[in-house]
């Protein structure tokens, strides 16, 4: 069986952003997508525009001295534009280190990403790591 075309383009993304490939991760998405970060911290928040996602990427790899690393371990399609991606992201940042599991909600348009959602194992431990 070959993969759902919105889990292989979300897979793409995942390798990019593992690459620091905004090139490519901006090719994946509408000029219009939001990704939305749960919690209170720096980065949390409705992040609006390719410009600002790919923004955001760049200041995980900045605050984390390039140490952030995404593992995959499933992405599910439902066939209608969703899909559900979970992974382990480990980083350090200053004094802190991280290691926590988070899934994304994407809603895939003609292609594209338009919108993610994400979702963390502890958002205090987050919280805390990105403040």
């Amino acid at each position: 069986m070959s993969e759902h075309p919105d889990c292989a383009l979300v897979r793409r993304g995942y390798v990019a952003f593992s690459e620091g490939d905004m090139e490519t991760l901006s090719s994946l998405m509408t000029a219009d997508a939001v990704y939305h970060l749960p919690g209170s911290s720096p980065v949390s928040g409705h992040h609006k525009g390719r410009e600002a996602i790919l923004g955001l990427f760049q200041r995980f790899g900045q605050e984390t001295g390039g140490t952030m690393q995404v593992q995959v371990e499933a992405v599910l399609a439902d066939g209608r534009g969703h899909v559900m991606a979970f992974h382990t992201t480990r980083a350090d940042r200053g004094d802190r280190g991280i290691e926590i599991r988070e899934g994304l909600f994407f809603t895939i348009t003609g292609g594209k990403v338009t919108d993610i959602d994400a979702c963390v194992e502890d958002i205090d431990e987050m919280d805390a790591f990105w403040s």
